[in-house]
């Protein structure tokens, strides 16, 4: 049974999408004249919008009959695939961005028949695959999302990389000590307001998951769950711009901004991940960037990454030309093409007949047996959570709302999208 969908306002960048991915995706039927795939990724940072490109371009090479439409609605990206899907009328290949299963398993087409399956990680295969076996999106990449760092500038102050959410506000003052205030203690590319969303919905995990004696999963899961316990996260935040550690601009600053200020030593935490590290590099080879799990929260517990799938392809069931995006698929999943996304992005391949250098690997091996946990929204929260998680925190910081206020008004979005 399909989910009402209502949406009051629609943003000008989403409307401009959503006009490209309408266009109608073919030029010509079965005359021989090009084909033409609609094709919307959620990627957002440069570096991955650029290796995306590439990719594209490089099959549109091989295959000239077929042109691939492709677009990155950034922040618009949920609205748009709410009107998508509300309209069904799904582009051709879109990303799943974690929710291939729960959100878009009705729109999805069986990829299982596909050669690929056959060597997908173990790790992945529940993700993107449901209880009837069917496979719902390629995952062209796995998350293994945590706090990334100015590994160059901790080394030069002698802070070691926090383990617990104390250590961490302890870091962030040290920073802005040591620097003078010429270095940003934590940056948020704040304009976005996802950068909010990930700072809740990754701190989530600690506060109300991981620690046994403070677990409210089955709370959340049924609908029970007090809100005041949530409290904790728009508290810190607020002490966070109050005392200066986050960007005097986190209300206007854009992602994108990210990897330039870190390669010029202005940033030491942020939460960017992915693709941040290879980008700084190649902006300054000087500066190393590092990354780390989520810092535990209560005492005794221990930091976690938090993983799943993060780019994904998945194909519409009512796309009028399916084998064409299954051989845009198909050339993804060649060895040599996933792993330039997989290094492109500085993320672990998906499958396991290919072996990608990534960015980060010495960090992932620094903290082999670290715990990976789903996305918090992902498990715990009805579809739609994420737009007043982000945008609380936007209102939080701006000084319109009041740590206690920002759970109430998740409490009251959690009840409301429970209730649909």
């Amino acid at each position: 049974m399909k989910k009402r969908v209502t949406l009051s306002v629609l943003s000008l960048s989403a409307m401009m999408a959503l006009s490209a991915c309408g266009k109608d995706s073919a030029e010509g039927g079965g005359s021989g004249e090009q084909v033409k795939l609609t094709m919307m990724s959620t990627a957002t940072t440069k570096a991955d919008q650029q290796i995306f490109k590439e990719i594209v371009a490089d099959f549109e090479k091989a295959h000239p009959e077929i042109d691939i439409e492709d677009t990155y609605p950034g922040d618009g990206y949920e609205d748009l695939a709410r009107v998508k899907m509300a309209a069904d009328d799904m582009p051709d290949l879109f990303d799943t961005h974690g929710w291939a299963k729960s959100r878009y398993g009705e729109y999805t087409e069986d990829l299982s028949g596909m050669d690929w399956v056959k060597n997908l990680d173990e790790a992945m295969k529940p993700i993107v695959t449901d209880d009837a076996g069917k496979v719902h999106a390629y995952p062209v990449n796995q998350a293994l999302d945590g706090m990334t760092y100015n590994k160059t500038l901790l080394d030069k102050y002698g802070i070691k990389p926090p383990k617990t959410f104390d250590e961490l506000m302890a870091a962030l003052e040290e920073v802005k000590k040591k620097s003078k205030g010429e270095v940003v203690p934590f940056w948020l590319g704040g304009s976005d307001k996802s950068q909010f969303g990930q700072y809740f919905d990754e701190f989530a995990t600690p506060l109300l998951i991981t620690d046994k004696e403070n677990s409210h999963g089955e709370a959340l899961l049924d609908g029970s769950f007090d809100w005041s316990n949530y409290t904790y996260l728009p508290e810190k935040l607020k002490e966070m711009n109050d005392k200066g550690l986050l960007n005097k601009d986190v209300l206007t600053a854009q992602v994108t901004q990210g990897a330039e200020l870190m390669a010029q030593n202005k940033i030491a935490f942020t939460m960017l991940n992915g693709s941040v590290g290879r980008e700084v590099s190649e902006l300054n080879p000087e500066v190393q960037v590092g990354t780390i799990p989520v810092p535990a929260i209560h005492e005794g517990d221990s930091p976690s990454w938090i993983g799943g799938e993060r780019h994904t392809f998945a194909i519409s069931k009512n796309s009028e030309h399916k084998e064409e995006a299954k051989q845009f698929i198909e050339y993804l999943t060649q060895p040599e093409v996933a792993k330039k996304l997989a290094e492109g992005t500085s993320l672990p391949d998906a499958l396991t007949n290919v072996d990608a250098d990534n960015y980060f690997a010495e960090f992932y091996k620094e903290y082999e047996g670290t715990q990976i946990q789903p996305y918090f929204d992902r498990v715990y929260l009805p579809s739609g959570m994420w737009d007043p998680m982000g945008a609380t925190g936007q209102e939080l910081v701006a000084g319109t709302m009041k740590p206690k206020q920002v759970s109430e008004k998740m409490e009251e979005e959690y009840k409301r999208l429970r209730a649909e």
